[in-house]
């Protein structure tokens, strides 16, 4: 067993709520948790140490939390057979070395001060497709808000309205189309304060739309639908007609075999369209539609209420209506061994077996997710309020109550995965990167369906398991071919889940485990920052005075790991951050880091590696493509067009530049040329 054997257990038993705290003593305390990094401090304290709503602070560092989140796991382990230990879950959580909890588990799970959800991701939407009528449209508005309050991210789809212009028997005559409605629910994302930021939404629509032209344009508007990430669902028959110069037909309703409106189109005028849109302010995102739909295991039970409609705001959950995901990430730097020398390897055996306590840890907590929708539910009902004000809130948290305890749907996923390549020598997008990436996910793919088997036989198969169902999902195949035996066991005793993984953004998950995020290489080893300075004080330095006439000392700040490497490597680390720019440079070639950082990756090798990592993952990836300022518009169609090719369920790229407020670097120059792209039929596994 891979902890702690000698863990007290009145450590994790300590009262967090005998105590508050101030600001500055959890700010004191935590920093010195975090070895002096002020801003992962920051983050703890602002988006996860126990708070209640007067602002009073029950936690004084994350030990208090991990101590809380390790009560209320064990509480629920003790429901059932073989519970893991408070010892064990405690020293898989504790300083955010190998499982973390993201987002509202991390806050919510034992917080009973705020009625709030534990769940990372909504998709919210109507049975019936050609829903489209004002009570629709306002009924989503209103359940989009009532879940961004409880703290979640939500998608939807708009292909269900009808396109511009179409007969309406109301005093309008005609239909006013989606783009009006996007502002209606960018609008209302706005609005929603959930702690300090906004609400989080996507919205979506079918390439098959007649509306997709003007979807496609609305963000260029400065100053609309600015509360929404955008998505267009690309299908294989529009990427066939645009391979090979076909007419693509747009239809509404858009899966109707008698729709009511048809129209002919040049499916390359509108992926120009699309790729010029993402070159200049980096939206729409693509999702492979077919692909999702073809791959995704919980599709199986479309007929069912499973049917796949949209994404969360990052796109890597696809997701029925009414259904929700939580999230957790696995640290993967933590399984290195002597990392960052000639010694350095990846223990699978430990990594295999804390796989599989993450998917328990997951299934526990959709335990505590129905426990806190049970609280909302109870709010509802005590709510003063006339019961026809309080119906459509009742009704939604009812419907995701039920998804999540027929389907169990979990979102185990990973951070550190360019440090962890790092570590091992591996320079990121790289062929033999790739292939060990690829293979590390593939063995959480196979342990994390292992857990939910063997926690089948103990806990029970979400309810509508079917293997018959799954016989030809391709996802599920390829397990079976890596692990006859396992898929042998799953057609036996069932699995607690129905669909188990993903890849997510963790931004500041990486902020606390103090690593690169996601699936993401190094945004750089080091960089420059500015704080604002008093030129009275004798002790500050000002390097640097704006236009307003403030002044601003500048100092570097350095990747976590890079100063792990330094230290490896026996650098005088005070030394090096003295140093001037094209001297750390020179430090920087010589570490696994360089020619490894988000700028300086192939587009079309990061690309690749998403694609091969992405036959192991159920759900999908949140991953971007960072390109300079000056790309060309082609290098972009590149690299959908390569997504497709790949297998990838979504892209999304980033030029630098195309958006204010996004961290920018000094060379602009751009590295990689336009360069001539065959296009060949996609294919689709």
């Amino acid at each position: 067993m891979y902890f702690n054997e000698n863990m007290k257990e009145q450590e994790i038993k300590t009262d967090v709520k005998k105590k508050t705290f101030t600001d500055t003593e959890a700010m004191r305390a935590s920093e010195e948790y975090f070895k002096g990094d002020k801003l992962a401090a920051r983050v703890w304290i602002n988006k996860y140490a126990l708070k209640d709503s007067d602002g009073n602070l029950y936690e004084l560092t994350p030990d208090d939390m991990h101590k809380r989140l390790t009560r209320e796991i064990h509480r629920i382990e003790n429901k059932y057979e073989n519970p893991m230990s408070e010892e064990l879950i405690y020293s898989l959580l504790k300083d955010f070395k190998y499982i973390v909890p993201q987002g509202g588990p991390m806050s919510g799970i034992g917080n009973d001060m705020q009625i709030v959800s534990l769940s990372n991701c909504f998709v919210i939407g109507h049975t019936n497709t050609t829903t489209d009528s004002y009570g629709g449209i306002l009924k989503i508005d209103q359940e989009q808000v009532q879940l961004m309050k409880r703290r979640g991210g939500v998608g939807h789809d708009l292909s269900h309205l009808r396109p511009k212009g179409s007969p309406v028997k109301n005093s309008a005559l005609t239909s006013t189309g989606i783009v009006p409605f996007m502002e209606r629910y960018s609008n209302t994302t706005r609005e929603v304060a959930q702690d300090g930021r906004r609400g989080a939404l996507m919205l979506s629509v079918s390439i098959k739309h007649p509306d997709s032209e003007e979807f496609i344009d609305a963000k260029l508007t400065q100053g609309k639908v600015t509360g929404a990430n955008v998505s267009v669902k690309i299908t294989d028959d529009f990427m066939n007609s645009l391979v090979n110069d076909e007419k693509f037909v747009q239809q509404y309703p858009i899966d109707e075999r008698s729709p009511k409106f048809i129209r002919e189109t040049d499916p390359k005028k509108i992926w120009k369209k699309i790729i010029h849109n993402a070159w200049k302010s980096a939206e729409p995102g693509i999702l492979f539609w077919d692909t999702i739909i073809n791959e995704s295991v919980a599709d199986c039970y479309d007929d069912l209420g499973y049917k796949t409609v949209s994404t969360n705001p990052c796109g890597e959950i696809p997701l029925c209506p009414y259904d929700s995901c939580r999230l957790l990430a696995i640290n993967l730097y933590s399984y290195v061994e002597s990392p960052f020398t000639k010694d350095a390897k990846f223990n699978f055996d430990k990594f295999k077996e804390h796989v599989g306590y993450a998917q328990k840890i997951m299934d526990d907590i959709i335990d505590l997710e129905l426990e806190k929708i049970d609280g909302i539910l109870a709010k509802i009902n005590s709510d003063p309020e006339d019961i026809e004000i309080k119906r459509v809130e009742r009704k939604l948290w009812e419907n995701i109550k039920k998804k999540a305890q027929e389907g169990r749907r979990t979102g185990v996923g990973i951070t550190a995965e360019g440090d962890m390549l790092a570590a091992l020598g591996l320079t990121y997008g790289s062929e033999d990167a790739i292939d060990f990436a690829t293979e590390v996910h593939k063995t959480i793919a196979i342990e994390a369906y292992r857990s939910s088997v063997n926690m089948a036989k103990e806990r029970g198969f979400f309810s509508i398991y079917d293997a018959q169902r799954e016989r030809n999902n391709p996802f599920i195949n390829r397990i079976k071919a890596s692990d006859p035996e396992l898929v042998e066991d799953m057609e036996k005793w069932g699995r607690r889940n129905i669909s188990l993984l993903t890849i997510a953004p963790t931004g500041t998950t990486s902020l606390m485990t103090q690593t690169t995020s996601g699936i993401e290489p190094v945004f750089r080893p080091f960089y420059t920052r500015r704080r604002k300075v008093n030129p009275n004080d004798p002790e500050s330095r000002v390097d640097f005075t704006d236009e307003q006439g403030d002044n601003w000392e500048e100092y570097k700040v350095f990747h976590h790991n890079f100063m792990t490497w330094l230290n490896v490597n026996k650098y005088d680390v005070e030394e090096v951050k003295n140093m001037s720019d094209e001297d750390l440079n020179k430090i920087v070639e010589k570490s696994p880091y360089h020619k490894a950082t988000a700028a300086d990756i192939d587009y079309i090798s990061k690309v690749k590696m998403q694609g091969s990592i992405q036959k192991w993952v159920d759900h999908s990836i949140s991953v971007t493509i960072n390109m300079p300022e000056n790309v060309s518009e082609e290098t972009v169609g590149d690299c959908y067009l390569e997504a497709c090719r790949s297998g990838c369920k979504g892209i999304t790229v980033y030029r630098e530049g195309s958006r204010d407020g996004v961290l920018v670097s000094n060379d602009k120059k751009d590295k990689k040329q336009s360069r001539e792209f065959e296009i060949k039929r996609p294919k689709v596994l």
